[in-house]
């Protein structure tokens, strides 16, 4: 009877280790499965999914097998992590241990959109409706309810966001992403402030802003930016109107076709620079930190005037009877490839509309 007993007992414990041996067997094998795929495959994971849904999709979709065995597989080992939503990347070849492995590193597909610096507020709201992968949440709405929405009723919104990439993953919202260009704004236009130079002529930050604004469009030459900042603030101290081109382009808003006339020097916008004293109400573009960095550490000189060589870079002169030779030369015999500004630069999201930068008067 003793040896019956024994015989069961011995049994039950090989079949038991068999049992187990082969669970782990067939855990590891399917782990180790290679993913059916031809191609990369975008997995998309949305707020609720779980580990075991997903493999029993991936399984009914023919991605891979033994769902079962996965499932468990999660449950024993890994029911103390959480499955995060977002866009996964799967790879031919790829191992399920390994597609297991982005789960948990939560390595979901970022997506990035690049804010250009001189792009103006209309361009800025242009590229990130065209991001198909950013909810979009501010269609419909005009810039004062849009700024509303973010925070800051009555502010304008030109100038307030930086220019930068930023990255975002699947889910992530137009608003989020102005939220924090327009707070990474604020903070360098805040370090920059309290390290201004003396004697600037700026009320207050958001005028040195505005000025940063007008330089960043005027140049896209790393050099000159102090230069032409220096010009501006002499002007405005000897009391000279600025006659900056950009501004009364930006005044001009959808009407500007791509050149200015001398009506358009004559039309009377709170940005018509060759008529309005001062700095204009706003900023008129998306503004870096080397251009904020110019507009409060302006290059100390003389010159009162610069006009474009055709280069891209500029003439500067300290009297108008140089400055109107300069213009003869540069602007009146204008070689074949001339042009304004720097050749543009291919970016990743829709390029700008150029703005050529011409000659304060």
């Amino acid at each position: 009877m003793i040896r019956k007993v024994l015989f069961f007992i011995l049994a039950f414990v090989l079949a038991a280790l068999l049992g187990l041996g082969l669970a782990m067997w067939k855990q590891h094998s399917a782990l180790q499965q290679p993913l059916v795929l031809n191609e990369a495959l975008l997995l998309d994971v949305q707020p609720g999914d779980t580990p075991g849904g997903v493999f029993r999709r991936l399984e009914a979709e023919g991605v891979l097998k033994d769902a079962f065995w996965l499932r468990l597989y999660w449950r024993l080992k890994l029911s103390h992590e959480t499955l995060f939503s977002g866009e996964y990347r799967l790879l031919p070849g790829m191992r399920v241990e390994e597609m297991i492995g982005l789960w948990r590193r939560r390595e979901v597909v970022q997506y990035s959109l690049t804010l250009v610096e001189g792009w103006n507020f209309r361009q800025l709201r242009r590229a990130m409706q065209a991001q198909p992968k950013l909810t979009q949440t501010l269609q419909g709405l005009d810039d004062a309810q849009l700024m509303e929405r973010l925070g800051h009723p009555g502010l304008h919104p030109e100038g307030r966001f930086f220019p930068d990439t930023y990255l975002y993953t699947r889910g992530y919202s137009d608003l989020e992403l102005l939220k924090k260009a327009f707070a990474r704004l604020e903070t360098v236009l805040s370090e920059e402030w309290e390290a201004r130079a003396d004697n600037l002529p700026y009320r207050d930050a958001y005028q040195a802003l505005i000025m940063a604004s007008i330089i960043e469009k005027e140049t896209g030459v790393p050099s000159e930016r102090g230069e032409i900042a220096g010009v501006f603030v002499r002007r405005l101290a000897r009391n000279m109107l600025l006659q900056t081109d950009p501004t009364v382009i930006y005044g001009l808003g959808e009407d500007y076709a791509g050149r200015i006339t001398r009506a358009h020097l004559l039309q009377a916008t709170p940005y018509n620079t060759y008529i309005k004293p001062g700095l204009p109400p706003t900023p008129i573009a998306l503004v870096g930190r080397k251009a904020i960095h110019a507009a409060l550490h302006p290059a100390e000189g003389e010159s009162l005037y610069f006009v474009a060589r055709g280069d891209g870079s500029h003439e500067f002169s300290d009297t108008l009877e140089e400055h109107n030779r300069a213009v003869r030369q540069y602007q009146l015999n204008r070689r074949d490839d001339y042009r304004s500004s720097p050749a543009p630069v291919p970016q990743t999201a829709p390029a700008p509309t150029p703005a050529p930068s011409e000659t304060p008067e």
